[in-house]
């Protein structure tokens, strides 16, 4: 049985939500209060296996409940909220900074359209993370300085990286810190157009980008279908569409029910990214599988290693949730296993690469 803790201020909401979670055999609804206050005062004495988190609310809003109850007695958090407004998403952004591993949009109401699709999600996103067993250090490892590079023994490549022409990227749950630690150490001097698969709620891609955007130095775009890739771009797969590209270069986005793919039955998906990037792109391709649930991109990382790509894992110790890596490294389709802070550090030297740099890589033994 599946314990649940709803913090939600509205009490229509509220109510709302623990109806559709108790409506489940395999959820119990353990608690239902109105601030992060109240939150914070019922895990003294309760031990909650999923929290489900509203942001704005009085006395103690979610942001502040998140970093509270991440730094004492680490419970796996999903952010709920309603708003797309760009202030909220922002705080829900930073929320998952501070460890909420996922947003899921707000149920609402009995009667409308999406009332099947999203209480489904719901209840398929609470069951996902009451299985992920959160602790706080690795919130911690992701903004410590990372003193690996010159306290391990590393292969010095003189630049396997400079014969590439583009960077394919997938992550799910905790994955936009990861992305943002990853992009902010490069500029629009990066040789490459790097494509990503984010699964992230529906609606809520432009406000993470958004986000995003203000602490970069490099462009992000959602794409668009046909869109010409430059270097130094970072390109989104937007919401509801696979997105792959041509042997031209440019992206090719397929509705979910246009395409006859059935990628782990996500939309957007890493793995038709990363099948797309291994047909067209072969060994000219650098492949990067960060934290997230399940193993969406896992078997076509390994075609992308297959073609002669370059493969990069984010390690188990940094990644909130080692589904998708693990499997890839399990199959054997991976080159490198590194931290956020070292795929960070192999991408800010791929743009001085072009210059003569050698890039230290740790061999994955």
């Amino acid at each position: 049985m599946i314990k649940v803790l709803i913090v939600e201020d509205s009490k229509v909401v509220s109510e709302y939500l623990q109806y559709i979670l108790s409506a489940d055999p395999e959820i119990q609804v353990v608690g239902n209060v109105g601030n992060g206050r109240q939150a914070v005062e019922f895990l003294k004495t309760n031990r909650p296996d999923v929290i489900t988190m509203d942001i704005d609310m009085p006395i103690m809003d979610g942001l502040e409940a998140t970093r509270v109850i991440m730094s004492t007695i680490p419970i796996p958090i999903i952010v709920v909220t309603a708003s797309r407004n760009a202030n909220e998403v922002k705080v829900s952004m930073e929320a998952l900074a501070a460890g909420a591993l996922s947003i899921v949009e707000k149920p609402r109401g009995i009667g409308h359209p999406d009332e099947a699709r999203q209480t489904k999600n719901l209840i398929r996103i609470v069951k996902l993370m009451s299985e992920v067993k959160v602790i706080t250090r690795k919130y911690k490892m992701i903004n410590e300085p990372c003193k690996a590079l010159t306290s391990k023994i590393f292969k010095s490549s003189k630049c396997d990286f400079d014969k590439k022409k583009i960077v394919a990227i997938g992550s799910s749950s905790g994955g936009p810190l990861v992305l943002q630690k990853l992009f902010s150490k490069i500029s629009h001097k990066f040789p490459y157009p790097i494509l990503v698969v984010q699964h992230i709620a529906e609606g809520f891609l432009d406000g993470f980008l958004g986000w995003l955007e203000n602490s970069l130095l490099i462009p992000v775009h959602v794409a668009s279908d046909n869109l010409q890739l430059k270097p130094g771009n970072i390109y989104f797969a937007p919401d509801g569409h696979q997105m792959g590209v041509n042997k031209s270069g440019k992206v090719k986005l397929y509705k979910y029910y246009d395409h006859d793919s059935n990628h782990n039955g996500l939309c957007p998906s890493v793995s038709h990214l990363f099948e797309s990037i291994a047909q067209e792109y072969g060994k000219y391709a650098i492949g990067i599988i960060l934290t997230g649930m399940g193993r969406d991109g896992a078997n076509e990382l390994k075609m992308l290693k297959e073609a002669g790509s370059i493969t990069i894992a984010q390690d188990k110790e940094s990644s909130i949730v080692h589904g998708m890596p693990g499997a890839a490294i399990k199959l054997n389709a991976v080159d490198y296993i590194m931290n956020p802070m070292e795929i960070a550090e192999v991408l800010q030297n791929v743009e001085h690469c072009y210059a003569g740099v050698e890039i230290p890589v740790k061999e994955n033994k």
